[in-house]
């Protein structure tokens, strides 16, 4: 297991499941979002502040590995890491465990930036300083 910088807990809710009986593979996204939108909450920065500055925040990849499902009543948690990519570019390595049996879920990479209201690149000073302080502890570890 990776030493994360976040960890959020949550339970499979019935209607997540699909005919099978296991949790559909697009509501991963939906957790692994809202995973990542209460790390950068908790990292300071305002989602809100930075569409008034027309600066949006936006996925553009995403790689999910599959490795077993989750049913109804499971409880979970993801465990989340920025990572600096490139000066415009950072990613999020995100992996869901089985709270009971402590098995690897689903392993996820989701790259990201953001981009001002011309849609070029512009990092939110925000998140360049996680980065920088990341980047730092990283290097004294």
């Amino acid at each position: 297991m990776i030493d994360y910088d976040a960890r959020l807990e949550f339970q499979v809710r019935d209607y997540e499941c699909d005919m099978q009986g296991v949790v559909n593979n697009s509501v991963y996204q939906n957790y692994l979002e809202h995973a990542r939108h209460e790390f950068i909450k908790a990292l300071g920065v305002d989602f809100a502040e930075l569409a008034r500055q027309k600066i949006n925040l936006v996925v553009i990849r995403a790689e999910l590995d599959y490795k077993a499902p989750l049913v109804s009543s499971d409880r979970f948690w993801i465990g989340t890491r920025l990572e600096k990519l490139t000066p415009l570019r950072f990613a999020f390595i995100q992996d869901i465990y089985r709270e009971a049996d402590k098995a690897l879920i689903v392993k996820a990479k989701i790259i990201g930036t953001a981009l001002n209201e011309r849609g070029r690149p512009k990092m939110p000073a925000e998140i360049a300083k996680a980065l920088t302080e990341k980047a730092t502890e990283s290097a004294g570890n």
